[in-house]
């Protein structure tokens, strides 16, 4: 039984590619968005069906790039039930009076900027299909409530993420459209790789951080994509029980 079609961008790797497969597993056709085509048909191979996975390579901080992903979505399942809005950079971790612009403009462009266009697109459909409506999880982060130490860029687009995540929720009441957050926190994945040799942390210690599966954030992200429309979770904090984030500072 199909459950509906997301769209998961950054489903090259990481959190997105194991909601994608987690997300396929369930019964969902599934749309996979990201810059990179090889990644991304690596994800589909894993899919296993070649009529619930349909791969487009997609740049998220282009408008023309995200409106041709949602047009393609719709030509081939007429519908969008979900958006997983995943994609998202981090920035060198250096004193912000260090930083280069362009790592600045680069986190906002993606998390913040692409978050938007993505969820702007997945608005337009979901207005007109018939029937109307849907889902959109904004994968935000702990750090959309508390800071790491030189983490500037990374840190505001997910605070703003979750100003997004509260007006679109709002916004989309009129049309059935439910929006809501995951926030992450150390998820097993090529990104948080580093967190094995020791990350800065508030005091000044460098110290290793725990990490949990990221098959437990994919099943999160289902566990939201299954609620009727008429239920939603606004915001949810996945995390490693003992990583450094209770007690932050």
């Amino acid at each position: 039984m199909i459950k509906g079609v997301a769209v998961v961008t950054g489903a090259g790797s990481g959190i997105g590619r194991a909601a994608a497969l987690a997300l396929a597993e369930d019964g969902w056709r599934v749309a996979l968005a990201g810059r990179r085509a090889e990644p991304l048909e690596e994800t589909a191979r894993l899919v296993g069906d070649e009529e619930r996975a349909l791969a487009v390579p997609t740049d998220v901080t282009d408008p023309d790039s995200v409106a041709a992903l949602f047009d393609t979505v719709a030509d081939r399942w007429s519908r969008v039930d979900l958006l997983f809005n995943n994609a998202g950079v981090g920035a060198f971790a250096l004193p912000v009076d260090e930083l280069p612009y362009e790592q600045w403009r680069r986190a906002v462009d993606t998390n913040l900027n692409g978050s938007f266009l993505c969820a702007q697109a997945a608005f337009r459909q979901m207005k007109r299909q018939d029937p109307p409506g849907g889902r959109i999880i904004n994968n935000g982060s702990i750090s959309a409530h508390v800071p790491r130490p030189h983490s500037a860029p990374y840190t505001a687009t997910k605070h703003a993420v979750t100003g997004l995540t509260k007006a679109l929720a709002l916004d989309g009441r009129a049309h059935g459209i439910a929006v809501g957050q995951i926030d992450v926190g150390n998820a097993a994945t090529e990104m948080t790789e580093r967190m094995a040799a020791g990350v800065l942390q508030a005091d000044g210690r460098t110290a290793a951080e725990p990490v949990m599966d990221v098959a437990d954030v994919a099943r999160t992200v289902v566990h939201m994509a299954s609620l009727p429309l008429a239920a939603n979770i606004p915001f949810v904090t996945v995390m490693a029980t003992a990583m450094p984030y209770l007690g932050r500072g």
